[in-house]
């Protein structure tokens, strides 16, 4: 028995960096106290992996989705994969100008098509958005974000974290928050309110202090959450409960 349950809200259990098989790693985080998962989409192949492994576990949710990075292979290709009743989102999608592996304008027009997709097939929209703020705000606005949208992994400060809120979003914090070089993004969660707060792994990237140079596992999302609840002046239970409450509403499909 755990004090605590908590839900990893963004996790790739398929990535080749995974030290462990899908299976594994989220049986694991079971046992650590984690009660839900959500498999992140970002591309055809991993869509379906995610689909597949939340159609066997009651406790595991997909999303399909197309990230920037491979946004010149098309939204067609991830289309038809919205019908699963295990599907609770659309993404990650969004924009990505540090790599640019995809074309900016390719980028824009991907992002604004699954904005599409999420309000057509009632889901949440989930954004990764990196060296792009204002672009992302641009999209959002001509589109009109869908009523849950998730910033996933946000690395922005107070003042990308008020405009997100003023929008509708909720905020997605990942171990970034325990890095030394975090302080903005550590600020922002300590603004965010409490109903719209939720944490995340990004398993396997991005492992969080003490584990920093390690493969991310969902078991560490307890790290995550102990760390924000320490800078929050609030205990491990309380937070736990809020973001499992703000999780719910961020992806409402889990909860029916």
């Amino acid at each position: 028995m755990h004090d605590t349950t908590w839900i990893d809200s963004h996790c790739h259990v398929f990535d080749k960096r995974m030290e462990h098989s899908a299976d594994d790693a989220l049986n694991a985080a079971r046992e650590a106290g984690v009660r839900s998962f959500v498999v992140i989409g970002t591309d055809r192949e991993t869509s379906l992996q995610a689909i597949d492994i939340a159609s066997r576990r009651d406790d595991t949710w997909a999303t399909v989705g197309l990230h920037p990075h491979d946004a010149h292979i098309g939204v067609d290709t991830i289309e038809d994969l919205m019908s699963s009743s295990r599907v609770v989102a659309v993404g990650e999608c969004g924009l990505d100008f540090h790599y640019d592996n995809s074309p900016r304008d390719v980028q824009r027009d991907v992002f604004a098509r699954q904005i599409a997709l999420a309000k057509a097939h009632d889901l949440t929209l989930v954004i990764h958005t990196r060296e792009a703020w204002d672009d992302t705000f641009d999209v959002l606005d001509a589109e009109g974000m869908p009523p849950q949208t998730v910033i996933h992994c946000f690395t922005g400060g107070p003042d990308e974290a008020r405009k997100c809120l003023d929008r509708g979003a909720f905020l997605s914090f990942s171990g970034v928050v325990t890095f030394k070089n975090a302080q903005p993004t550590r600020d922002a969660a300590l603004m965010c309110p409490s109903d719209r707060l939720i944490i995340e792994t990004d398993a396997p990237y991005l492992a969080p202090v003490p584990h920093r140079g390690r493969p991310n596992e969902p078991a560490y999302v307890a790290v995550v959450g102990r760390a924000i609840a320490d800078m929050r002046g609030v205990n491990a239970e309380s937070l736990s409960e809020s973001s499992t409450r703000a999780t719910l509403l961020a992806f409402p499909r889990m909860a029916s």
